[in-house]
């Protein structure tokens, strides 16, 4: 079980005119923004990620309107896990439980997870809030990282497992957004 205290929130690339591209996109961006606006309900750290986003574009606008008063990683690497200055944000958190969301699960995610798997993390998929371009990749993407150990949730199993009573201060906002 995921533990509320020691468990951080990694958006990874959901930007430009490559985010318009992925397999069932309007769901998508709906368990993005709600895995956002859960975790800051909940006070989860949350690390926002860009792939070269001088080439890829920004971070679209419902998901960076969620991230107000957080400024994004830019990174090159696949792997968010390759950019130091992600390593660095993540250990300061003092998280060692990884919820990953964003795109694309073949590529980016799933060298994130990998890695983070590597440094001893323990990973879980929100597999409702990550895309590829194609759906057979996203599934083969997914299978492979849960046979490698990484743990697979939904945006609204997550944010009730976090909370993990309904006597939790953030039930109410988490109920309204889950709706």
């Amino acid at each position: 079980m995921l533990d509320l205290k020691n468990t951080a929130l990694v958006v990874v690339d959901v930007q430009g005119k490559l985010a318009q591209l992925m397999t069932d996109r309007e769901p998508l961006f709906a368990n993005l923004q709600r895995m956002v606006r859960g975790a800051n309900a909940l006070e989860l750290p949350v690390l926002w990620v860009e792939q070269l986003p001088d080439k890829l574009g920004a971070t679209i606008g419902e998901i960076a309107q969620e991230l107000g008063g957080q400024s994004p990683i830019s990174k090159a690497s696949f792997s968010c896990a390759g950019e130091a200055a992600f390593n660095t944000e993540l250990e300061a958190t003092g998280c060692r439980q990884v919820l990953l969301i964003g795109i694309e699960t073949h590529v980016c995610v799933y060298q994130t997870a990998m890695h983070l798997l590597d440094e001893g993390l323990e990973v879980e998929l929100v597999a409702d809030a990550t895309s590829s371009r194609t759906a057979a990749n996203r599934d083969l993407a997914i299978a492979k990282m849960q046979h490698a150990g990484v743990g697979l949730t939904s945006t609204e199993m997550v944010l009730f497992e976090l909370m993990g009573t309904a006597t939790h201060p953030a039930f109410r906002d988490i109920q309204k957004i889950i709706k």
